[in-house]
């Protein structure tokens, strides 16, 4: 069975683009679960990602089940801490905050947690996470305690990127974070394209089609999109189309 890392690198190879939806366990409930599954579903979505900065609800293992009860598309973990670990997932961002210097973010979560992401046999995708200035304090930036890479940096995120492949990270997560002002550069996409080969993905302030079709013509080859999701459901079948006709 192919793992969706190599589902990433052949359709990297194949130059089609990619879309996920991000889901935030503390920002949905039952039933705008279920609406936004079937229109994931409806979208042909390639992608559903899961995590939060914050579990509060204790809604995160039943909106992976729910997801998996009700739509064929592959469920990711997007953790926002240690503890956002479940075994009927498909797969799991092992995140690394490359962006910042907290050490906890580097390696220390991933120390505390090793032996529970071994026992859940889940498919780990080593990803070298960056935090990138979108015009407000996000979340992120908050929870980890750490400073986003201005977003007219661009030298400053390739040379972070590229340190985070020659570790050994398999993909690049460029994050604006949720309910930004603005996404991610595209030139900064691009200065980020140009040093690392493994795939890209970009998510964080993206708020219509345009601003997608932009981030993947710079090098992007996923797009997520949360937070813009939840005040507009039907940007789920905008965006899909648009990313997809790339």
């Amino acid at each position: 069975m192919q793992t969706i890392y190599h589902q990433f690198l052949k359709q990297k190879s194949q130059n089609k683009k990619s879309f996920a939806v991000l889901i935030d366990p503390d920002s949905t409930n039952e039933a705008t679960l279920f609406e936004t599954i079937q229109l994931c579903n409806a979208a042909a979505v390639d992608f559903i990602f899961v995590g939060g900065s914050l579990i509060t609800n204790g809604y995160f293992a039943q909106c992976i089940d729910t997801i998996k009860a009700h739509s064929n598309i592959q469920c990711i973990i997007f953790p926002g801490n240690h503890m956002q670990v479940h075994p009927q997932a498909d797969a799991l961002l092992l995140l690394s905050l490359i962006s910042g210097r907290n050490a906890d973010l580097l390696i220390g979560n991933h120390v505390q947690s090793s032996f529970l992401l071994k026992q859940s046999q889940l498919e780990l995708i080593p990803t070298g996470y960056m935090l990138i200035d979108g015009g407000r304090s996000t979340s992120v930036s908050y929870m980890s305690n750490t400073q986003p890479i201005p977003s007219d940096k661009n030298t400053i995120a390739s040379s972070t990127a590229l340190a985070g492949v020659m570790l050994g990270l398999k993909l690049i997560y460029l994050d604006a974070g949720s309910g930004a002002l603005h996404p991610v550069p595209v030139p900064l996409i691009s200065a980020v394209r140009d040093a690392v080969g493994v795939p890209l993905i970009v998510g964080g302030g993206i708020k219509d089609s345009a601003m997608a079709v932009s981030a993947c013509a710079a090098g992007a080859d996923l797009i997520v999109i949360g937070n813009a999701l939840e005040k507009d459901p039907s940007l789920i079948s905008i965006i899909a189309k648009a990313v997809h006709q790339l």
